[in-house]
């Protein structure tokens, strides 16, 4: 399982998502999975992966939360979460994707 966090250097949600996606993957009994964070620097860099936003987590190559809003803008994003709109999803959010992802 190969899990990235794209992420531009201005975001300063992906520091916390990286955390929230390390204690994720413990609760799905997948905490010896490694993440790789992946600087966004350039639109063309974006182009090359399905960048929706910094963050955008992925797992083999799949966004994880997929929205069709695929981007090249350098730009932060928002996640729907129970409380609004936030820079990244809740570390529930993430078990919940994790698991419905599969292993």
């Amino acid at each position: 399982m190969n899990i990235e966090v794209l992420h531009i250097e201005e975001c300063p949600s992906w520091i916390e998502a990286g955390n929230r996606l390390r204690e994720a993957l413990h609760e799905t009994g997948l905490g010896v999975t490694a993440i790789t964070f992946r600087l966004i620097s350039t639109p063309e860099d974006a182009a090359q992966v399905p960048f929706a936003g910094s963050p955008t987590i992925t797992i083999d190559g799949q966004d994880l939360f997929p929205s069709g809003g695929r981007t090249t803008d350098l730009a932060c994003r928002v996640y729907p979460t129970p409380t609004g709109l936030a820079g990244l999803p809740t570390t529930a959010q993430l078990v919940d994707a994790i698991a419905a992802y599969g292993h």
